[in-house]
C-alpha cells in the first residue's frame, strides 16, 4: 500500500507532464460535441481520440449525416479506436435521442441548469455512463469532475492512489477531486490515460518503461519478482 508521502509524489508527477509532452489545453467544445468526443476518448489516449473525432467531423457533412449512417460506416472513420463499431453505434444512438427530444443537435441549454441537474439529464441518454458524464461536466460545463474509465481505474489502483477494495465510482471520484485541483483535472486525465494505454496494460504491464515505476507499489513488486526469477512473478492487480 502506498504511503501518504508516496501518493503525493505520484500525484505531483501526474500533474506535471514532462516538457517533451504535447502541450496545449484540451479543446473547448459544446456540450453535444464533448459527449461525442468522450465516446471516442474512453479507454484510449488523447492522440487517438483526437484523430477519431477529427475523422468524424471531416468525413461527414454534419451531425445529421452521422446520425443516419450505419455503425459500420462510422467504424471505418474511427478505425484507430478499439471496439470502433460499438462506439459508432453509441454515437448514432445518442444523436438519435437528442434529435427526437430537441429536433436539433444542441444541448447548450444545460449551461442554464445546475451541475447536478445537468449531470442527471446527461446520464439518461442510452450512450451515457459515469465516464461520459464526468467528461462533459469537466470539458463543457465548467465543473470539477475526474472522468474514470476502467483503464484509468486500473492505473490508479496499481499506483495506490485509490482504494483497491471499493468499486464505488462516486466515492472514488470524490476522493480524487479532493486531491486534484480543478484546473489540473484535464492534465491529470491525460496523464493517467496515456500511462494506461502505453505502459500500464491490463495483462502484461510494461513496468520497466513506466515513468512512475519507482513510486508504484505494483511496479516495485514486479521489479522484485523479475530479480527473484520467473517462479516469483507477480500477477498485476
Amino acid at each position: 500500500m502506498a504511503t501518504t508521502v508516496n501518493k503525493q509524489r505520484v500525484l505531483q508527477q501526474l500533474l506535471t507532464p514532462p516538457r517533451h509532452a504535447k502541450a496545449g489545453e484540451p479543446e473547448q467544445r459544446p456540450v453535444l460535441e464533448q459527449f461525442l468526443y468522450a465516446i471516442c476518448r474512453e479507454g484510449v489516449n488523447r492522440e487517438l481520440a483526437d484523430r477519431a473525432y477529427r475523422n468524424l467531423r471531416e468525413h461527414y457533412f454534419d451531425w445529421n449525416e452521422v446520425r443516419v449512417s450505419s455503425a459500420r460506416e462510422l467504424a471505418e472513420s474511427m478505425d484507430c479506436l478499439p471496439d470502433a463499431e460499438n462506439r459508432g453505434q453509441r454515437v448514432i444512438d445518442f444523436l438519435q435521442e437528442v434529435f427526437e427530444t430537441t429536433f436539433s443537435f444542441d444541448l447548450e441549454s444545460l449551461h442554464k441548469k445546475g451541475l447536478k441537474q445537468a449531470a442527471k439529464q446527461l446520464s439518461r441518454y442510452q450512450a451515457a455512463n459515469d465516464y461520459i458524464v464526468a467528461s462533459v461536466i469537466q470539458g463543457s460545463l465548467g465543473g470539477h469532475a475526474i472522468a474514470l474509465d476502467p483503464a484509468s481505474l486500473r492505473v490508479l489502483k496499481r499506483l495506490g492512489i485509490i482504494d483497491t477494495d471499493t468499486d464505488d465510482l462516486e466515492a472514488l471520484r470524490a476522493s480524487l477531486e479532493h486531491q486534484v485541483p480543478k484546473a489540473k483535472g484535464p492534465v491529470f486525465n491525460d496523464a493517467v490515460s496515456a500511462i494506461a494505454y502505453e505502459v500500464c496494460l491490463e495483462d502484461e504491464p510494461r513496468c520497466s518503461s513506466c515513468p512512475l515505476c519507482a513510486h508504484c507499489p505494483t511496479g516495485q513488486e514486479a521489479k522484485h519478482a523479475v530479480s527473484a526469477g520467473p517462479s516469483h512473478r507477480v500477477k498485476p492487480r
